[in-house]
């Protein structure tokens, strides 16, 4: 099918194997538009030395599981182009020549980055501040129109839009302002009920065996002020049916389980077990794709490089442009 709603680009730091925020945050979503948009997904390797700049033997092993699991959540190389960063130094180059127009004022404003500071305890380099400017040179040298990311990600949709209004107001019509299309599904918590992260270790990823993932389940965060099954519980803000809401297909099932956990008429232990049989059921065959494409490692490296090139042509044009119109040529 040809795409017809505009241009999206978006993609994801390759910092580890995905999990299922991933999975039900961004990928379900990005399978979805692969018919109707043309779609660059981004391994956006340069992120990852914003943050993690002291162990570089880890992001080449990533780089192939993240994209064996972008493939195995349905991500299409025949729909989609599966882009490396790196590999394209326009992107880099852009995002310096928009850093001249870019205050470190407007930066510093930026919610991620104070968050970063104070969450992470990071003394900040300047590519962590100038994150956002890289970022802008993703979605804009791709002339993108449409960039799919989660709430916390507008702050950064908006700086775009900044950027690509200063530079048409200065050197003339070039850019579109992008737009930020919100992921469809709330963000999932972890199974301790903080933000799902890989390394508070609260994920349950693709990689994991469905015995692993059975033991996380049983392990979840529920109601702390339920001490006995015949307690009264709360299911709003608990885990445990926020992932029933999300993976179990058996929404009476979920219904039940919700009114007689209220009543304090089911223990944890009933719910927790329905919740890993689901939820293995609905990961077992993205894992066994997976499986399939790490058979073969060069196989899903070529992928990558394949849609890079394809993808070069249209960055090394928009640069060749920026660079006339800021008199660099």
């Amino acid at each position: 099918m040809t795409a017809t709603k505009g241009r999206i680009l978006t993609g994801h730091r390759p910092t580890g194997p995905r999990h299922i925020g991933h999975l039900v945050g961004t990928l379900e979503q990005w399978a979805k538009m692969q018919d109707d948009y043309e779609c660059y997904f981004l391994i956006a390797d340069l992120h990852v030395l914003t943050t993690d700049y002291e162990h570089p033997e880890r992001i080449q092993e990533n780089i192939v599981n993240v994209v064996a699991d972008w493939l195995a959540a349905g991500i299409d190389p025949a729909k989609a182009t599966l882009v490396r960063q790196s590999a394209l130094a326009q992107h880099a180059q852009l995002s310096q020549l928009f850093g001249m127009m870019t205050t470190v004022a407007r930066l510093e404003r930026v919610p991620t980055y104070k968050d970063q500071i104070q969450n992470l305890g990071l003394n900040p380099s300047l590519g962590l501040l100038a994150y956002p400017v890289l970022q802008s040179a993703d979605i804009l040298v791709y002339k993108a129109n449409l960039v799919p990311v989660g709430e916390d990600q507008m702050p950064h949709i908006e700086l775009t839009r900044e950027v690509a209004r200063r530079f048409n107001t200065l050197y003339g019509e070039t850019f579109p302002e992008p737009g930020g299309l919100l992921t469809k599904t709330a963000r999932l918590p972890g199974v301790d009920n903080r933000t799902m992260h890989s390394s508070y270790n609260n994920a349950i990823r693709f990689i994991e065996s469905e015995e692993e993932t059975t033991k996380k389940v049983m392990s979840m965060y529920t109601d702390p002020t339920r001490l006995r099954a015949t307690d009264p519980g709360t299911v709003e803000g608990n885990p445990v049916f926020e992932y029933h809401d999300v993976f179990n297909p058996n929404k009476d099932e979920v219904e039940d389980f919700k009114a007689r956990y209220r009543e304090g008429k089911v223990g944890d232990v009933e719910v927790k077990k329905s919740l890993a049989v689901a939820l293995n059921n609905y990961l077992r065959p993205i894992r066994e794709r997976r499986t399939e494409f790490l058979k073969d490692p060069a196989k899903v490296v070529k992928i990558l490089d394949e849609g890079t090139e394809k993808a070069r042509p249209l960055v090394e044009a928009t640069f060749d442009e920026v660079m006339r119109k800021m008199g660099l040529r």
